[in-house]
């Protein structure tokens, strides 16, 4: 498997829009697996590692919306969810659980190929030995520090985990649920006080964040100019 094209992994229950998606995909320069259920998903997500997931809500068995939480519990990866129905709680629920975007059936192959292109291009990993910057503050994932206004701090491995995570994906909003999976911290309280710590490393004026902040009911999103 040539390890420079992104690997896709399509999950649905119609032969017709599986086959259809994989050979358009495969067309585009990405390299397709499919499965015809949740449970075959999650065999498949056992043996390949996967750059992104389409998956279909409505299917037999575990649906879509139950396989979404299942994963992103165990697994950062990048979900599409395609669905027949197209009202806003149904996106809203999906995208709650983790789901990083939602297109509605019909619709155009293109119209996913974009949407994957951008997500793709957004969780690219950043280079984790060359400083990064934030606002005014330089991070150094390698060395485990961040520096502003002439003071450098060190960062715990959970703190790096979280900068990787949210630096790679500027401006998507991670809920504490996510963060706490992404850190292997478990109390709300404790993931809380560790954003507050980030900010007083990153932000000239911690009390009024402009790069890491609350977005109110939802969770936090990092801003990176």
């Amino acid at each position: 498997m040539e390890k420079s094209k992104t690997h896709i992994l399509v999950v649905d229950d119609d032969n017709g829009i599986r086959e259809l998606l994989k050979e358009y995909l495969e067309d585009n320069n990405f390299i397709v697996s499919t499965s015809i259920d949740s449970e075959n998903a999650k065999i498949k997500l056992e043996q390949f590692a996967f750059d992104l997931i389409v998956l279909d809500v409505m299917m037999p068995g575990q649906s879509g919306f139950e396989l979404t939480k299942e994963i992103k519990k165990k697994l950062n990866v990048p979900i599409i969810l395609l669905t027949a129905k197209g009202e806003v709680e149904n996106r809203i629920a999906g995208l709650e659980l983790g789901a990083d975007d939602y297109i509605g059936k019909p619709f155009e192959p293109k119209e996913l190929l974009l949407r994957i292109k951008n997500i793709i291009k957004k969780s690219k990993k950043i280079d984790t030995k060359k400083i990064s910057k934030v606002g005014s503050a330089k991070v150094d994932l390698n060395r485990m520090t961040i520096q502003l206004n002439n003071k450098t701090n060190k960062i715990n491995s959970a703190e790096k985990k979280v900068l990787i995570e949210m630096m790679s994906n500027p401006g998507k909003t991670y809920s504490r649920t996510q963060i706490g999976n992404i850190s292997k911290i478990s109390q709300e309280r404790s993931i809380d006080v560790m954003i507050t710590r980030l900010r007083q490393k990153i932000e000239k004026d911690p009390k009024n964040p402009k790069y890491l902040q609350t977005i109110r009911g939802s969770g936090y999103v990092l801003w990176i100019e």
